[in-house]
């Protein structure tokens, strides 16, 4: 398997001295493309901080992020921003849709931006992967939590990123419809070859995951099950 995104050392700490508050600290992993990773810990363990060092939101006191071969946080802002659209799809809690405009023109804004044409048998392929043909032309106010979340799932697979980052992708769903989005996104990001890396508190989501890093004081303690030094 190839490596797609590994980290060095990577730090993000706040505060100085005894108010130092060591969000990630020292922190080394590795991701094979193709994987689906449950992060998980206690509120406050440095998930959401190192899921945002990851796609480049946040910078590091130290250490590196590199993905592709790439040292991100080399590249200047703008390049950063670019690679971020291209290279990796996000996924919240929060849908963030725009609620002026439809399901399709959410989902291919993000390749508009970036002056990109959309792949439309691929849109297409995904719209019906989520089950959302029937809802192209919805406004987001009129669908449900879920069908709003598999909005967002299908707005970060469309412009076609090696990595997925999903922070608490089903926090706002009840238990039948996060089991049923979270099948839908492991079975997208499984077909299109891509790599998952997902915060959860559902220990039965985490279930889903190939591996499980669990992270406590902004280390990682435990990568599925088996100590870490």
């Amino acid at each position: 398997m190839q490596t797609i995104l590994h980290t060095e050392n990577l730090c993000k700490y706040y505060g100085k001295n005894e108010n130092m508050i060591k969000a990630v600290d020292h922190t080394n992993i590795t991701v094979e493309q193709g994987e689906f990773i449950a992060v998980v810990g206690k509120s406050g363990s440095g998930k959401s901080t190192l899921l945002h060092l990851l796609g480049g939101l946040d910078s590091p006191t130290e250490g590196k992020v590199i993905i592709g071969g790439k040292d991100i946080f080399s590249l200047k802002e703008e390049q950063l921003a670019t690679f971020r659209r291209r290279k990796i799809g996000f996924v919240f809690q929060s849908f963030n849709l725009i609620t002026s405009i439809n399901v399709w023109e959410n989902i291919v804004l993000p390749l508009g931006l970036d002056g990109r044409k959309a792949d439309i048998p691929f849109l297409e392929d995904i719209l019906r992967v989520l089950n959302l043909k029937d809802k192209r032309n919805s406004m987001p106010n009129t669908l449900s939590g879920g069908q709003q979340q598999r909005v967002a799932i299908a707005r970060a697979l469309a412009a076609k990123p090696d990595i997925i980052l999903a922070d608490e992708p089903t926090g706002n769903l009840d238990s039948k419809t996060s089991l049923e989005v979270m099948s839908l996104l492991k079975t997208s990001v499984k077909k299109y070859g891509q790599t998952l890396m997902m915060i959860t508190h559902d220990e039965e989501l985490a279930q889903m995951a190939d591996r499980i890093l669990l992270i406590e004081d902004g280390r990682v303690i435990s990568d599925s099950g088996k100590a870490v030094s």
